[in-house]
């Protein structure tokens, strides 16, 4: 099967919508300071994940019942659309609807993409190809501020948003190439009742996911309200079962959501701790995060040659994970070497890069027919809710521990401790691994 435009198409779409993630973050002070909007900075950020969930929702059902191409061309329209009018954005209330726009698109065409993969490709490649879906992620991570930062510089930040848009047409040339005469036309599933029912819990996960983030400032009324409207809204929305680690896909869901979490909490809080805390230099801080990407690429490879069982992949991670999170909380205290941060993190991005995949893996496994979008939509949803929730809590405890770093550490280890602990639900040791292919 001649899967080489394919395979570069879907790539270079996943590197997109994960460059403009870390691009506005870099970007976005620039931008709140020549609009004039920093009373709306964080609602840049909570509209594009609001519409993302909702597109998330709307876009695993649509792939399902219509196929993956209406809402992958529909969401890179709405992508490329939502970047432009950000870039143009004469106002900051402007380029909040641009970000509303680009978000709805961006999580349609992520939701589509695990269609195609689960329509076009054979089982043996799906580790493959979920590893170089997560190189694609993490790659930006590491080049992107640098680009970002020369762009802002010489070009100005409207060519943050404004350069995209080519470069996600000329990737859908590339894909659209490679997607002719493959298996991508047409629905597997029937029409699902209550779809609009889930668009609007969707919307209400989006509203309450908001609430968090804006109350981990110390706002925490706002932090428990949110709380509240997630546990009521968000098992509506995932595989039933998934918050108490049900066997099967609920644990997967599950277990993306506490691992991603735990992560990312953590990470969020790394190069503070080091510069504040430790008196390191950005550069050097950020060569810590630098080195945990580097090796969430290399366990990404080794999970996509099938080194490891599915089970062993998970094990491991969970534990390296785990490992980094305790090794750099430990760097918060003074009589600990600093030089501690580089293998801790290093340690922690390893586990990701062997969980990451390896769960994308097993979520279209464990998909009859007709259900790879709505579950590869929940995996997502659970991912981005999940760590929502843990960065809103460990920053609340943070700011209620009177700026003590390990209480963090110790909130994030808890958390991934939990994920080691459902890997058996999600996955059951000694699962066989099918032979290695190469894509």
């Amino acid at each position: 099967m001649k899967t080489s435009a394919l395979t570069a198409g879907l790539v270079a779409m996943v590197s997109l919508v994960a460059f403009e993630y870390v691009a506005v973050a870099v970007a976005m002070p620039v931008v709140a300071r020549e609009l004039g909007g920093f009373e709306l900075y964080g609602l840049a950020f909570s509209s594009a994940l609001a519409a993302g969930v909702v597109g998330t929702v709307l876009g695993g059902r649509w792939a399902d019942v219509r196929g993956p191409l209406p809402p992958l061309w529909t969401g890179a329209a709405a992508f490329i659309g939502g970047l432009t009018l950000a870039g143009l954005a004469p106002a900051m209330e402007v380029l909040i609807a641009g970000r509303l726009i680009q978000g709805f698109g961006g999580a349609l065409v992520n939701v589509a993409l695990y269609v195609v993969v689960a329509r076009v490709y054979p089982e043996e490649l799906h580790p493959r190809v979920f590893s170089l879906f997560a190189t694609a992620w993490v790659v930006p991570s590491m080049v992107g501020p640098a680009i970002v930062g020369v762009i802002v510089e010489t070009l100005g930040w409207r060519w943050v948003f404004l350069l995209v848009p080519f470069l996600t047409v000329a990737a859908g040339l590339v894909l659209a190439r490679g997607l002719a005469g493959q298996p991508v036309r047409g629905g597997q599933g029937a029409p699902a009742p209550g779809l609009m029912g889930k668009i609007a819990w969707a919307a209400v996960t989006a509203v309450a996911a908001a609430l968090m983030q804006y109350g981990s400032d110390g706002r925490f009324a706002l932090l428990a309200i949110g709380l509240v409207i997630l546990a009521v809204a968000l098992p509506r929305l995932l595989p039933p079962g998934t918050l108490r680690a049900a066997r099967g896909l609920p644990a997967v869901v599950g277990l993306r959501g506490l691992a991603t979490g735990a992560f990312f909490a953590a990470e969020v809080m790394v190069p503070l701790m080091l510069q504040e805390e430790r008196g390191m230099s950005p550069f050097t801080a950020g060569i810590a995060l630098t080195g945990g990407a580097l090796t969430w690429s290399l366990a990404s490879w080794l999970q996509g040659r099938e080194v490891f069982s599915r089970s062993t992949n998970l094990r491991l991670g969970s534990v390296a994970l785990s490992v980094g999170i305790v090794a750099m909380g430990a760097v918060t205290f003074p009589g600990v070497p600093l030089e501690l941060a580089y293998p801790a993190w290093i340690a922690a991005g390893f586990g990701m890069g062997l969980i990451y995949p390896t769960l994308s893996v097993l979520t279209l496994e464990l998909s009859a027919p007709g259900e790879a979008g709505e579950n590869s939509g929940a995996l997502h949803l659970g991912e981005s809710v999940f760590s929502v929730v843990a960065v809103a809590v460990t920053s609340a405890l943070f700011i209620a521990a009177g700026g003590a770093y390990w209480t963090v550490f110790t909130a994030t280890l808890v958390i991934a401790a939990a994920g080691l602990l459902i890997v058996p639900r999600a996955v059951r040791a000694g699962t066989p691994v099918p032979a290695a292919a190469a894509v």
